[in-house]
């Protein structure tokens, strides 16, 4: 765990490239429910603050 802590810190491409990961997952979830308008109304933000987080990300050292 400390391993994953520090390479997050140190900006390395691993962790921040799963973080992103999971920011599209959940924007994709959020769009798909349909119960809560304000995850629905939130959900391409999310999903395209995943997707340019990845791309920068994908600059990153490894």
């Amino acid at each position: 765990m400390s391993d994953f802590v520090r390479d997050f810190l140190r900006l390395r491409r691993g962790p921040w490239e799963m973080l992103a990961s999971l920011l599209i997952g959940l924007g994709v979830l959020m769009l798909m429910q349909p119960f809560a308008l304000w995850a629905f109304t939130w959900s391409f933000l999310t999903t395209l603050a995943g997707t340019v987080m990845f791309i920068v990300v994908s600059h990153f050292p490894e």
